[in-house]
């Protein structure tokens, strides 16, 4: 066999060694994320009150927090993933995925700490300025950069923690442990990660964020998934 023969059959090896490598990060990364959402769906049945949702003791929410992230985040985070390893092989993807959502699980701790049980007022509020926010110039900033290579998971997640934190903020508001908002939600943050921005969709979504945030002050009986008798009780009481 000719040198250059050779040279062939040994990139040929390493292309499919990396292909392999890809496709079993992306199959490892889609398939945590799938089993993470029966996890967290299991985990919150019956525990949805809507805006008064209580958050639990700290340790079921903690997990119950990562395993919603993982269905959550990881999806959208498929491209970073598939560039970690193609950059440090498979070995790299665990690390890369685990500090990733280590970020995130620092931000469900905040979340446990300020979180309290709350009424529609404050509830529209928070799902205003999470419109709000989808329009700043820093919420672009945050997202370009998550879609852009990181050199490492805690990088990457910040990034994503800066993109995302409306939305997320607006599930919380909302109720957390909604599968109806979490689902809607997921939909929101893949999206934004894996489309790239524009203002003709950006735009009209981030309004329409905005005037949902309104109808839960003046009318929240109208707004689906919020459960209609909590509304109404808590609603009495403001």
């Amino acid at each position: 066999m000719l040198l250059s023969d050779k040279v062939a059959a040994a990139s040929r090896e390493r292309t499919s060694a990396g292909t392999a490598a890809t496709t079993a990060a992306l199959m490892a990364t889609l398939g945590l994320a799938a089993i993470s959402w029966v996890v967290a769906l299991r985990q919150m049945n019956g525990m949805d009150m809507g805006v008064a949702t209580p958050l639990g003791p700290f340790a079921f929410f903690v997990a119950l927090w990562v395993s919603m992230m993982a269905a959550m985040m990881l999806p959208g985070a498929a491209p970073a993933v598939l560039r970690r390893a193609q950059a440090g092989g498979v070995r790299a993807v665990p690390l890369f995925i685990g500090s990733y959502l280590a970020i995130w699980t620092l931000v469900g701790v905040a979340v446990y700490a300020l979180y309290r049980p709350h009424g529609l007022f404050a509830a529209g509020a928070v799902v205003i300025a999470a419109g709000l926010y989808e329009l700043t110039p820093l919420k672009q900033h945050f997202r370009r950069r998550c879609r852009d290579s990181a050199r490492s998971g805690f990088e990457y997640g910040l990034c994503c923690v800066g993109s995302s934190i409306g939305l997320m903020l607006m599930l919380v508001a909302l109720s957390v442990m909604s599968a109806t908002w979490m689902s809607v939600i997921a939909v929101l943050v893949i999206a934004q990660k894996l489309l790239p921005a524009k203002a003709a969709v950006d735009v009209p979504l981030a309004l329409a964020i905005v005037g949902l945030g309104i109808l839960i002050v003046i009318a929240p009986s109208s707004v689906p998934g919020l459960t209609p008798t909590m509304a109404e009780a808590i609603g009495g009481q403001l």
